[in-house]
């Protein structure tokens, strides 16, 4: 009979986390000067966010992490994924020539892409 392991109700094995990564909530706004992207990353510093692009594809990944933990704490509930994230989004345009910038308010990324008209027909 095969060795099964025990299941808990209220924790994911580290395993099945381990290879997890959630995927922030984004709201996405047509502007004059292009595209702004706005993601919901409570938590997360700006320098553990990555930024790319791929033709019409805009790649946000990073990861948050659990920075008030103390010595001698331990966990009684954990709703918050502090662990990779990633999230990939299509606009209706070619990134590649577009200008990328990042700024963070309250919580909130925003991924400023600039775009001209033109290149948005392509």
């Amino acid at each position: 009979m095969p060795e099964t392991k025990p299941m808990s109700l209220f924790f994911i094995s580290a395993d099945a986390g381990a290879a997890m990564a959630w995927r922030p909530a984004a709201d996405i706004y047509r502007t004059p000067e292009g595209w702004i992207v706005k993601l919901e990353l409570a938590g997360v510093k700006q320098e553990d966010v990555n930024v790319d692009t791929s033709g019409s594809e805009l790649f946000v990944s990073g990861v948050r992490r659990d920075r008030f933990v103390e010595e001698g704490w331990s966990h009684h509930s954990m709703e918050i994924a502090y662990s990779h994230f990633e999230r990939v989004i299509e606009l209706p345009c070619d990134l590649d020539r577009a200008s990328i910038s990042i700024e963070s308010h309250d919580g909130l990324l925003l991924v400023r892409v600039g775009v001209s008209h033109e290149e948005e027909k392509r």
